[in-house]
């Protein structure tokens, strides 16, 4: 399997880890999930609880306007030859979880808010792999493009349909794992845990190092 592929696995071991975290220490927000903070902002908004609304539409503001930003930055940087510009975004988002690990829970919106703007950069930055399309930091479409594949070698029996299957299944699994460490170790160890999330991309960005020496 090539660097690529692992590095896809670690980005969503850091992805699930980061939904559990924010979840678990920060007021029950997910950065990843705006789905599910779109339901919440709107039943709090519908009840008249205003501030807690906030609480969701915030991190979804904020996740929009992450992935605009790492629209930008490709755009602009695209043809850069000394560091790609997907190696930039990961640095970008290790600085910011590395400082929302400083953060007290007294500020927990602030760091909800900077951990969905990171997540925003790495799912717009990472949408592909070995000709797949997937999300690193969501399950949705991976579970779509996954039981997609399933139905396809379910009728053509092509190998390389079973074998994208499998990925998209395996990027699910490791999700689910991540964000399981992210939500027992948040809830023994508190907010500093955000920087497991912090090594972990630190190694998808080693990964893309040694990718580009080939």
């Amino acid at each position: 399997m090539s660097e690529a592929f692992i590095n896809s696995f670690f980005l969503a071991l850091s992805g699930g880890f980061q939904d559990a975290y924010t979840y678990n220490c920060r007021d029950e927000v997910f950065s990843n999930a705006q789905t599910g903070n779109v339901v919440l902002m709107s039943q709090h908004f519908m009840e008249g609880r205003w501030y807690e609304g906030l609480r969701y539409l915030l991190p979804l503001l904020a996740f929009a306007a992450g992935v605009l930003l790492a629209e930008n930055v490709q755009y602009r940087y695209r043809n850069a030859k000394r560091i790609h510009w997907r190696q930039g975004i990961l640095l970008a988002e290790i600085v910011i979880l590395a400082v929302v690990g400083f953060i007290p829970q007294t500020y927990n919106m602030a760091a909800t808010i900077l951990v969905s703007f990171a997540c925003a950069m790495q799912v717009q930055s990472f949408r592909k792999v070995g000709g797949y399309s997937y999300a690193s930091t969501m399950c949705i479409g991976n579970l779509r493009s996954g039981m997609a594949a399933l139905s396809l070698y379910a009728r053509e029996h092509k190998k390389e349909q079973l074998r994208q299957m499998g990925y998209y299944f395996g990027v699910i699994a490791t999700f689910a794992i991540g964000a399981g460490i992210g939500g027992i170790t948040s809830s023994y160890y508190g907010i500093h845990v955000i920087w497991i999330s912090c090594v972990l991309l630190v190694v998808s960005f080693v990964l893309m190092s040694l990718e580009k020496l080939k």
